[in-house]
């Protein structure tokens, strides 16, 4: 199997000795403690997980200025964005000290983690607007990203973690939260060696699921990790558990048995794009995928990023030899009404825009709330059935 990033072997940062976790529990109760915002909540996730071998924990001042600028920390592992907690304030807590972090998204706030602060260090509004805008290219408010990012605060808490939960996820997506280190132990129950994952945040309509067949068949893979997001999304967005039941049922219906894994991760959405497609690549290969489908606006919103810009990255900014896993780069696929099939609309240079059944997102979202199935050349039938019930329950 291909080996995690940056390591011979997952460095998932959970604590996983039941004595030892129980210690840490009851310790916990008498240290100082802070909680923390959703963003450093789901990084701890990350790194519980094993998602985000080799690190140890959240970077200090100086590795996430140069993750920020050049993409590797100042010894050099090679990292796409800054793996921080940013906090608005952190009074009586000093470099050497032992808290408790605790969890924003949980009711009560319990103890997610325990860290060993290394450093506490303020950071400028200019520090922060620099990593902003070169993580996700632009300073602009609107941009979800960027409003969460530069809302954390200015002080950077530093140093290893002890994660003892994995917030809500697994109780909440009982059946689909897996950790780095499921998902390898998975693939080799399996016999699965060459594997790639499909990343998505949306429910997956018939391009998606053609993609994932096409990538399949290209590549000759044992099977497709279908890993989505289950964390916080910007408003609009369908929630985890509709997208979950829909991707369920798609599987279910049109693929063989043994050929698809349907897990999730939990994690924020960053919304930034080439940057957050590179992240995907890292933690993909953690989860002991080879390569990684990379479509059209990958990790994108609005008009931010170039179509393709997800791609480029690769080839601009990722030093060869950086990462082991492959991207496989994909076009806009859409379905032919010429061919009858789903395509890659550059591989059908004949077609004129109308030879293809094309539905923009709003569109779509237009015709489920009123209870119209989109056409079935552009959603399955069942899966449109998921997604009408819910715009209807909502609207």
């Amino acid at each position: 199997m291909i080996k995690p990033h940056g390591a011979d072997e997952l460095k998932p940062l959970f604590v996983y000795d039941t004595e030892q976790h129980h210690a840490l529990n009851k310790e916990a109760e008498s240290l100082p403690s802070i909680v923390v915002s959703s963003a450093a909540a789901a990084n701890a996730v990350m790194l519980g997980g094993g998602y985000f071998t080799p690190l140890t924990g959240y970077m200090n001042l100086a590795d996430s200025l140069s993750v920020a600028e050049n993409l590797h920390t100042a010894d050099g592992l090679f990292w796409p964005v800054p793996i921080i907690n940013l906090m608005p304030s952190a009074e009586g807590v000093e470099a050497g000290s032992r808290i408790a972090l605790r969890d924003p998204n949980v009711e009560g706030n319990p103890v997610l983690a325990i860290m060993d602060v290394e450093a506490v260090e303020s950071v400028s509004d200019e520090q922060i607007d620099f990593m902003a805008e070169n993580i996700f290219g632009t300073l602009d408010m609107d941009h979800p990203g960027v409003k969460t990012f530069k809302s954390q605060g200015n002080v950077l808490l530093s140093g290893p973690i002890q994660v003892l939960n994995f917030s809500y996820f697994q109780d909440d997506f009982p059946d689909t939260f897996r950790t780095a280190v499921e998902i390898r132990n998975e693939m080799a129950e399996r016999g699965w060696e060459k594997v790639v994952a499909f990343q998505t945040r949306n429910p997956m309509h018939r391009a998606h699921e053609e993609l994932c067949r096409m990538a399949m068949e290209d590549l000759g893979t044992d099977g497709i990790l279908i890993h989505m997001l289950l964390g916080k999304l910007k408003a609009g967005d369908i929630p985890a558990h509709v997208r979950d039941a829909a991707i369920r049922k798609m599987v279910e219906v049109y693929f063989p048995k043994n050929t698809v894994m349907i897990t999730g991760y939990g994690f924020d959405m960053l919304y930034a794009g080439p940057r957050e497609a590179v992240l995907h690549a890292v933690f993909r290969q953690n989860c002991g995928c080879t390569h990684l489908i990379v479509g059209r606006d990958h990790a994108g919103v609005g008009d931010y990023y170039g179509g393709f810009d997800a791609q480029t990255i690769f080839d601009e900014k990722v030093p060869a030899g950086a990462l082991e896993i492959d991207i496989y780069r994909a076009d806009h696929t859409a379905y032919s009404k010429k061919l009858n099939k789903v395509v890659m609309m550059r591989d059908a240079p004949d077609h004129e825009k109308e030879d293809f059944v094309l539905l923009s997102g709003t569109k779509v979202r237009e015709m489920l709330g009123n209870g119209i199935a989109p056409p079935p050349e552009f959603s399955r039938p069942e899966v449109a059935q998921i997604l009408m019930d819910y715009y209807q329950i909502e609207g």
